[in-house]
């Protein structure tokens, strides 16, 4: 794509987000789309973001589950942006509209917070976890500015990874102290069960995700950087999330989060 068409498109996206409206999807309209294209119109939707006086503080990992690689028919991990409008305190009451929410969907992750920088390539594991201060429990409210969720990877990357708001729980937990693949977490809506998964369920190890996006991202040249958050993906798949709902989300060892919708 040439950067005019790129530039609109990113700006389409952008308006999508302010007035709280969807497009057909960008790969029904630009059959020819590739991921790095949508990369660059992702870019130039956080350009407008950021001049709007919005400030990055971290990225996110998303479709990184089996679970919601089926769900939404998206068979590959994508990425995004985390700003600091996008971000709300453990059991905040989150307003649909305020938040620009269209098609909001919740899903129950664990959040990385940096306490160095990294960079890809050649990012492991183990990498990641010298590199984490600590993790928390955390929502990550998923939304889109496509029709109907009707997504492809081109087209979640180019908006952000279908990113709305998220949530960090209040307890901060040392990684080294837990076994992330193992580590157990239960879910509710409005009081009954609406999902569980393991750590596992994230590319086998949610530091396994993380150091695939640093790598992913170093490609770019874009690094992790120290008191950055990284959303490592979803334990289990989406649950749609309207006004009244309330979420609540427990992880072994990690300890709760949660969070309320109103209009």
């Amino acid at each position: 794509m040439d950067h005019a068409l790129i530039k609109a498109l990113g700006d389409d996206l952008f308006d999508a987000l302010s007035t709280r409206t969807t497009r057909t999807p960008l790969t029904q309209r630009h059959p020819g789309i590739t991921i790095d294209d949508a990369y660059h119109i992702s870019l130039r939707m956080l350009r407008r973001r950021e001049a709007a006086g919005e400030k990055v503080v971290g990225k996110k990992i998303g479709v990184t589950s089996r679970a919601v690689q089926e769900m939404l028919d998206v068979h590959q991990p994508d990425f995004g942006f985390l700003t600091d409008v996008m971000q709300y305190p453990d059991d905040a009451r989150v307003s649909l509209s305020r938040a620009g929410l269209i098609q909001p969907r919740a899903e129950a992750e664990i959040a990385f917070m940096l306490k160095d920088d990294l960079q890809g390539p050649g990012v492991t594991r183990e990498d990641v976890m010298k590199a984490t201060a600590w993790v928390a429990p955390c929502f990550e409210i998923v939304d889109s500015r496509i029709d109907d969720w009707k997504i492809r990877i081109q087209d979640t990357v180019a908006d952000n990874a279908s990113c709305g708001v998220f949530v960090v729980g209040g307890q901060r937990t040392d990684p080294y102290t837990l076994n992330l693949s193992t580590v157990e977490m239960t879910m509710t809506r409005n009081g009954a069960p609406s999902g569980s998964g393991l750590g596992a369920a994230v590319q086998g190890h949610p530091a396994e995700a993380v150091a695939w996006l640093a790598n992913t991202l170093g490609a770019f040249g874009i690094p992790f950087k120290r008191g950055e958050l990284i959303l490592s993906g979803a334990l289990a798949p989406l649950v749609p999330a309207a006004a009244g709902d309330r979420f609540e989300m427990r992880i072994s060892g990690m300890g709760t989060c949660a969070v309320e919708f109103v209009d």
